[in-house]
């Protein structure tokens, strides 16, 4: 290249450079103060609605704590945050926008709200914090209910705590909802930034098309009930890559809602979720790293998600249908899985998978949760795996290869050990009961393979309840090829495997098997 053309190319580059600044609207140029007083809700939107009246750019957030109600980003632009720079959520409820939601009264929006823009996104080191320490009692838990837990093995000693608020979740007072939303967008990009101490949802895309979330940090608070971190309900071409996320409630959520359901301003287009993957992610929640589907539903579809973290959790994958719509299409890939029994009023009860299919709602014809798929997956948990289909909806196509598990002793199991935890569903005896539980347990369940699988069991697990290595019951086709594993060391002479009420099981393990009504079995090396 002669010194011409180097010259041109350096030009072009300080122009584009140049030009990407040339739109910049700095918030503190419109009144906003860092002084740890004002609210600056007006002057972050007066900067807003100037960036978006000259052609959109970039609002810029400098370095400082500034106080903000809810605002609104529109078309074309990108907020960014400085390194040092916090939009910190105003302790006072009537500095955010208010609504009233049938059946629930007055909420209040939270920090940002944006509906119907594109080209939108939100970028640089700095942080949105939506201090949700005005808005929880720390120093009380919110426990369940004592006629939730009468079904259960400990009834009304479930959970129990000697002292303290053990593993929480914190009490609520009245709160700002969802964090930061996207409704109805298109084009959106969260990049870098730190979203912290939500009170509620943390990010939530309702009805958007081509979203990319990388590289944030996003810490809802891990005793907070209700701050899930990601929440995406009837979105399109979703990516959430290289993030850290740590919740209270579920680390990431995917949904189809019916939009009956949903709050004033989402016009619900799409209904259905489709088009989602998710990588390089470490997860922790006290209630599921992972939930796909649950009730108000529609279809949920092509879903994959690889090379993930899943650790301290209450319940690691969840895929649950309770309602109208299917839940199909998902894979799971190179996914390490640490779960835990955790006290108070969390939903999950130690399961590294969980796939149920129950009904939630009367009067809707039920779904079906189908091609499903787990690839190269190590499982350490205090409870088993548990693919929990009903008559109504059996559970379809689910496929695991090179899947590990490691079921370990807890010391929680006095108060939570030896029960199955189904809640959201119709039925008051389905919700939370008392159940033996084998190292894998498949009800209702059509069309399983278990492909290299290995399970082992904690040598001082000695509680009664913990019994065979797999049991599946009211299933067709099954297929367990190259399954390494015993049952429980409590009940060491039990059958490995336990087969009831089916038809159609191809074997090829050396294991010990029980088949009671079982139609069509083969044996194969």
């Amino acid at each position: 290249m002669n010194l011409f053309s180097r010259l041109t190319v350096v030009l072009c580059c300080l122009f584009i450079f140049s030009s990407s600044f040339a739109q910049t609207f700095n918030i503190k140029d419109y009144g906003a103060l860092s002084d740890g007083k004002t609210v600056n809700t007006a002057a972050i939107q007066k900067a807003i609605d100037a960036c978006y009246q000259n052609g959109g750019g970039r609002v810029y957030v400098p370095a400082g704590v500034f106080i903000t109600g809810t605002f609104h980003l529109k078309s074309n632009m990108d907020l960014y945050l400085e390194n040092g720079a916090v939009l910190f959520g105003s302790p006072n409820l009537q500095d955010y926008e208010s609504y009233t939601k049938p059946d629930y009264g007055l909420n209040y929006y939270g920090i940002l709200y944006t509906v119907d823009a594109e080209n939108v996104s939100i970028s640089g080191a700095g942080t949105i914090d939506g201090n949700n320490k005005v808005f929880f009692d720390f120093d009380k838990a919110k426990k369940i209910d004592a006629n939730g837990t009468r079904f259960t093995r400990q009834k009304e000693n479930y959970r129990h705590v000697e002292s303290g608020i053990g593993d929480g979740p914190v009490v609520p007072k009245d709160r700002p909802r969802q964090m930061v939303i996207f409704s109805d967008c298109k084009h959106v990009q969260l990049r870098d930034i730190s979203l912290l101490n939500s009170p509620f949802w943390t990010l939530h895309f309702a009805d958007c098309d081509d979203v990319s979330v990388t590289g944030i940090r996003l810490w809802s608070g891990i005793l907070v009930p209700n701050a899930d971190g990601i929440d995406v309900t009837s979105c399109s071409n979703v990516v959430i890559a290289n993030c850290d996320i740590r919740s209270g409630d579920d680390a990431l959520v995917f949904v189809g809602y019916d939009h009956h359901f949903e709050i004033p301003g989402f016009k619900g287009l799409r209904h259905l979720s489709e088009n989602i993957t998710v990588t390089n992610c470490n997860l922790q929640s006290y209630s599921s790293g992972i939930r796909i589907g649950f009730l108000d539903q529609n279809t949920v579809r092509n879903v994959h998600i690889s090379h993930c973290n899943i650790t301290n959790s209450s319940r690691g994958i969840g895929i649950f249908l309770r309602d109208q719509g299917s839940l199909e299409n998902i894979t799971f890939s190179d996914i390490t899985i640490e779960t835990h029994l955790h006290t108070g009023d969390w939903w999950g009860n130690g399961e590294p998978i969980h796939i149920s299919a129950v009904r939630g709602k009367e009067n809707v014809k039920m779904g079906v949760i189908k091609n499903v798929e787990f690839n190269n997956i190590t499982c350490i948990g205090e409870n088993g795996i548990l693919l929990y289909g009903s008559d109504e909806s059996a559970i379809q196509d689910v496929r695991f290869n090179h899947v590990s598990m490691e079921l370990v002793n807890s010391k929680l199991n006095g108060v939570m050990g030896g029960n199955i935890d189904l809640r959201g569903c119709l039925y008051e005896k389905e919700q939370l009961f008392e159940s033996n539980i084998p190292g894998l347990l498949a009800h209702y369940v059509n069309g399983l393979t278990l492909n290299d699988f290995k399970l082992t069991w904690d040598n001082t697990i000695d509680q009664p309840y913990f019994t065979n290595g797999i049991e599946v019951n009211n299933f067709k086709d099954l297929k367990i090829v190259d399954f390494k594993g015993t049952s429980s060391p409590s009940n060491k002479n039990l059958p490995v495997i336990l087969l009831k009420d089916g038809s159609g099981a191809v074997i090829g393990s050396n294991a010990s098997i029980s088949k009671q009504n079982v139609d069509g079995f083969e044996k194969i090396k």
